[in-house]
């Protein structure tokens, strides 16, 4: 798999992860701009990932892992949120599954 492929995994991750956490911020200050600039980065997300040029399965199969880490670290370190050692686990497990769809694209 390429650089820019995995580059484009990332880069969809911190659209997605990001523009929810702009929307979280937009309704916590009432801020309808901000909730809507949110949507726009969720938008420019879905470009994102559907253009990596993978099956679907694969596509969502391989992002969810870089999603679910997205989005722990972002409540860890943006939201100051304590994360549950079962959430570690569990993104661990979410992790190897994503692994796991990766090698079987290199048959």
């Amino acid at each position: 798999m390429q650089i820019a492929t995995w580059a484009g995994v990332v880069l969809a991750a911190l659209f997605e992860v990001g523009g929810d956490a702009v929307i979280r911020m937009g309704m916590r200050s009432n801020n309808f701009i901000v909730m809507m600039l949110g949507c726009l980065v969720l938008a420019a997300y879905g470009l994102i990932v559907n253009s990596l040029g993978w099956d679907f399965s694969v596509t969502i199969g391989i992002y969810v892992g870089a999603f679910a880490s997205g989005g722990v670290l972002f409540g860890r370190f943006l939201f100051q949120e304590n994360i549950a050692t079962t959430t570690w686990i569990g993104l661990a497990l979410i992790l190897t599954g994503c692994l796991i769809i990766h090698l079987g694209l290199a048959k």
